[in-house]
């Protein structure tokens, strides 16, 4: 049997989405950690090795990968203390304190979400991925329009802008279009109930997998060569 999770973990999360405060959690918490964040580590661990085989450099000790369920609420209109999912982000070594493209997993009420991607990239990031998509346009379109990656991360998230960035110029539509955008990302929103079945971790992985080029190529501007960035 593999990993998932239960349905007394996803009857916590549907509570918790009504009673969002510290009194509530508190008194339950030890039910989110057996229930949710367990499994969450277990899971992760269980994908680190499945990524050994096509994405080595986003291994990360469980405790790294998984998000926090407390919310940043500095600068949000909503003050709710809580997320009302567990989510997991798998960083590029040697990008873990920015914001370069990785492979990200959340499981909540509204269901288990797979992305993969860039979302939010640094203002210098930003441009290295422009510059380098300015080149490689094409081929990275080739890349996430393919049919199997498609097909199972079928959402593209953009974020365009609605003319040109400076210094972008003389490009084809087509590259144009990738430059524009402001984040690379595709992304599915599965079923609740395949976060509770036996074959979760293949469900993920698969999509990891096939998302694996994009995020490569995503990140080729952003590594370091020796200790000198190429940006």
């Amino acid at each position: 049997m593999g990993i998932r999770f239960s349905d007394e973990g996803l009857k916590f999360l549907r509570a918790l989405a009504r009673h969002n405060d510290r009194e509530w959690f508190g008194a339950r918490k030890e039910v989110f950690e057996r229930e949710l964040k367990a499994p969450m580590l277990a899971l992760i661990d269980e994908i680190n090795h499945a990524l050994e085989g096509f994405a080595p450099e986003h291994i990360r000790p469980p405790q790294k990968a998984m998000m926090r369920i407390y919310r940043d609420t500095r600068f949000s209109a909503d003050k709710t203390p809580y997320k009302t999912q567990v989510s997991a982000w798998w960083s590029r070594e040697g990008l873990e304190k920015t914001s370069g493209a990785g492979f990200y997993l959340s499981f909540g009420v509204k269901g288990l979400v797979v992305a993969a991607g860039s979302y939010m990239p640094e203002r210098e990031q930003l441009l290295a991925m422009r510059r380098y998509l300015a080149e490689h346009g094409m081929e990275f379109r080739k890349v996430i329009e393919g049919k199997r990656l498609r097909g199972l991360l079928p959402e593209f998230e953009g974020a365009s802008l609605t003319r040109p960035p400076k210094g972008f110029v003389g490009l084809e539509p087509e590259v144009m279009e990738m430059v524009m955008c402001r984040q690379w990302g595709l992304s599915v929103t599965l079923p609740v109930e395949v976060g509770l079945a036996d074959g979760l971790k293949g469900e993920i992985v698969k999509r990891f997998k096939a998302a694996a080029p994009m995020v490569e190529m995503l990140n080729a501007p952003l590594v370091r060569v020796g200790r000198k960035a190429m940006f």
